[in-house]
């Protein structure tokens, strides 16, 4: 059913806290649970697009990250709180580019992620179309992130700097 909900432009999602059992032996935040926030922030967003367990049961469909970059900014400890805000940058009939920061509460930047994620047919699983009422929604969020500028992280490569 397509979302009656206003889409925020950016989204932006509750307030995280870091767990301990995180940190790690350099007393800061370790690199795979960057990716917790990150996805647990997009789990948030999902509901606005109508995709989550519910949709995976009842419909048999769901979303798989086909990549993922991620680039670190700042150092987050334990006592850090932070949001991640998400940004839809691109959609097509099956597959989606989404733009993130992990962000302080106190605003700082922490990291950015930029996801390709892809529409799963479970009974493949096999990447599908969106049906209607999801395909709406992406195109919802869509037009309502189309006036943010599109971020300067977007689309780069890992590379060297040479002097």
């Amino acid at each position: 059913m397509p979302t009656t909900q206003p889409i925020p432009a950016p989204f932006m999602s509750s307030i995280m806290d870091i767990k301990p059992e995180w940190i790690d032996f350099n007393g800061h935040l370790n690199m795979a649970y960057y990716n917790v926030l990150f996805d647990t922030g997009i789990d948030e967003a999902y509901a606005l697009l109508g995709f989550g367990a519910e949709y995976r049961e009842t419909r048999k469909h769901t979303t798989y990250t086909g990549e993922f970059h991620i680039r670190y900014v700042r150092e987050l400890h334990l006592t850090d709180k932070v949001k991640v805000s998400l940004q839809m940058i691109d959609y097509n009939d099956k597959s989606f580019q989404l733009y993130q920061e992990i962000r302080h509460v106190d605003g700082w930047l922490a990291a950015t992620g930029e996801t390709l994620g892809l529409h799963i047919d479970m009974s493949g699983p096999k990447v599908a179309r969106f049906p209607d009422d999801i395909a709406q929604n992406i195109a919802a969020m869509q037009q309502a992130h189309s006036s943010l500028p599109r971020p300067d992280a977007i689309g780069k490569g890992i590379s060297i700097r040479h002097k």
